[in-house]
C-alpha cells in the first residue's frame, strides 16, 4: 500500500497509541517504584531493623545503579534481534521476585546482594522499551511516544510516596517490599496480552495501520542503510565521535537529574522550614509540572523535526531555574516556584534525546548503542547525589552542590548543541488524532 494512500492524516488508524503506550507506562511506573521505595523503607524502620549505618543504607540505595549497568548492552542487543516483549516480561518476573525477597533479608550483606540483583534485572528494560517504541512509532511520532513513556517517571514519583507511606503505616518496611514486588509481578498479566514486538506480529492491528507502519519504518531503515554501505559493528560505532557526545551528554544530564531528585526533599525542608508531611506534598509539584513539560517539548520537537534544539533547550532552562532557585532562596515562594519550574524542564529533553541514536546509527546496532549510552550515562545517578552530599559536608551549605549540578547541566547543553546537523532536520509531522 503506498504512503500516498494516507495523504489524509486523519485516515491513519492510531490503535498503537492505546495498545503500546499504556502498558509501557505502567511497567516503568512499577520499575521506578521498586528501585526507589528503599528510601521509604529507610525512614520506615529498615535501618533500625537491620542495624544499618547511614553510609551503609546509602550504599544499599546506590548499589542498584552498579547492577543496572550489567544488562544494558547485551539486553538491548538481545531485545533488538530477538524479542523485546519476552525480554521485558522475563525482567518483570525477576525484578518483582527480587523485590519480594527484599522483604525477607536479615542483614546488610543480604540487602546489598538483592539490591544489586534488582539493578541487574531492571537494567535491560529501558533499552528494550525504547526498541519497542522504535518498532511502533515512525520518527515523526517518536518524540511524543517517548515522552508519554517517560511520563512514567513523573507518575512513579507522584504515586510512590502515598502508596509506600500507606503500606508502611499499615504493615511495615518488609510489607512494603513484599507488597510492591507482588504488584510488579502482576504486571505480567497486562504486559503479555497487550504488547506485540512489531506491527507485523500483532494480531489486533488493522491492515491499514499495519501496512502504513511497515512501509514507513522500512523507508526509515532504507534511508539509514544508504548512509551505511557496510554492515555496522560495535567496534566501528565505538570509534564514532557522535556516540561519545551522546554518552557524555547523557551522563552530565543524569548528574543533574539525580542530584536534583535525590536532594529535593532536603532542599525543600531547608527552604520552607516545615515538617516532612508538608515537604512530601510540596515535592509532588515539580513532578506534576514534569508531565506538562514532557508533552509540550515533545510536541515542539515532533512538529519541527528539530531534535538537537529541543534536547538542548530544556537542559539549559533546567540549569537556569535550578540556579535561580538557589540565588533567590531568601524569597521562599519565589525560590519554590523555580524548583517547580525545574520539574517542568527536568525530563523534557529525555524523550527527544532518545530519538537521536536511531538517526545516527543503523538498526543492527541501535539496541546495543542505546544500552551503551544508558549504562555509562546512568553513572550520573551515583555522581550527582554523592557530589551534592560531599560538597554539603565540605562547605556546610547545599549551594556549592547546586552550583556543581548547574555546571554539569551547562556542559550537557553545550554538547547537545554540538550534535550533527541531521539531528536538527525538519520532518513531516503526522498527527494521530
Amino acid at each position: 500500500m503506498s504512503s500516498s494512500s494516507f495523504s489524509n492524516v486523519g485516515a491513519i488508524p492510531n490503535a498503537r497509541w492505546w495498545r503500546i503506550i499504556p502498558p509501557a507506562i505502567l511497567v516503568y511506573i512499577f520499575s521506578f517504584m521498586d528501585r526507589t521505595n528503599i528510601g521509604f523503607a529507610m525512614a520506615g524502620g529498615m535501618n533500625e531493623g537491620l542495624k544499618l549505618t547511614a553510609s551503609m543504607s546509602g550504599l544499599a540505595a546506590g548499589i542498584f545503579f552498579i547492577g543496572y549497568i550489567v544488562l544494558q548492552v547485551p539486553g538491548g542487543h538481545w531485545a533488538e534481534h530477538h524479542s523485546a516483549k519476552k525480554f521485558v516480561g522475563i525482567s518483570i518476573f525477576i525484578w518483582g521476585g527480587l523485590s519480594v525477597l527484599c522483604g525477607f533479608v536479615q542483614d546488610a550483606n543480604q540487602l546489598l546482594i538483592v539490591r544489586f540483583l534488582i539493578g541487574v534485572a531492571e537494567g535491560g528494560v529501558w533499552p528494550a522499551m525504547l526498541i519497542i517504541l522504535s518498532h511502533w512509532f515512525p520518527s515523526e511520532e517518536r518524540g511524543r511516544a517517548n515522552a508519554y513513556f517517560i511520563m512514567s517517571l513523573a507518575l512513579g514519583s507522584i504515586l510512590t510516596g502515598p502508596l509506600s507511606g500507606w503500606i508502611i503505616s499499615h504493615y511495615d518496611w518488609r510489607g512494603l517490599f513484599i507488597g510492591e514486588g507482588l504488584l510488579s509481578i502482576g504486571l505480567i498479566f497486562i504486559w503479555y496480552p497487550l504488547i506485540s514486538d512489531s506491527p507485523s506480529t500483532a494480531k489486533w492491528i488493522s491492515p491499514e495501520e499495519r501496512d502504513y507502519l511497515i512501509e514507513r519504518l522500512a523507508a526509515e531503515q532504507e534511508a539509514l542503510k544508504k548512509k551505511h554501505a557496510e554492515p555496522a559493528s560495535y567496534r566501528e560505532v565505538l570509534r564514532d565521535t557522535n556516540l561519545w557526545k551522546l554518552i557524555f551528554l547523557y551522563f552530565f544530564y543524569q548528574v543533574g537529574i539525580y542530584g536534583f531528585a535525590m536532594w529535593l526533599p532536603t532542599l525543600l525542608k531547608e527552604l520552607t522550614k516545615t515538617g516532612m508531611t508538608n515537604v512530601g506534598l510540596l515535592s509532588m509539584f515539580p513532578y506534576i509540572a514534569m508531565i506538562f513539560g514532557l508533552y509540550a517539548f515533545a510536541q515542539f520537537s515532533d512538529r519541527s523535526g528539530n531534535r538537537r534544539r529541543y534536547t538542548a533547550l530544556p537542559i539549559l532552562l533546567f540549569a537556569a531555574c535550578f540556579l535561580l532557585s538557589t540565588l533567590l532562596k531568601n524569597q521562599i515562594w519565589v525560590s519554590f516556584g523555580f524548583l517547580v519550574a525545574c520539574g517542568l524542564f527536568m525530563q523534557s529533553a529525555s524523550s527527544i534525546f532518545w530519538t537521536i541514536p536511531p538517526m545516527l546509527f543503523p538498526a543492527e546496532v541501535a539496541g546495543g548503542t542505546r544500552g551503551i549510552i544508558n549504562a555509562i550515562g546512568n553513572l550520573g545517578g551515583f555522581v550527582g547525589p554523592f557530589a551534592v552530599g560531599w560538597l554539603r559536608t565540605s562547605f556546610d551549605s547545599y549551594d556549592a552542590g547546586v552550583y556543581f549540578l548547574v555546571v554539569m547541566l551547562a556542559a550537557g547543553f553545550l554538547l547537545a548543541l554540538s550534535l550533527p546537523a541531521k539531528t536538527a532536520g525538519r520532518g513531516l509531522p503526522i498527527k494521530t488524532g
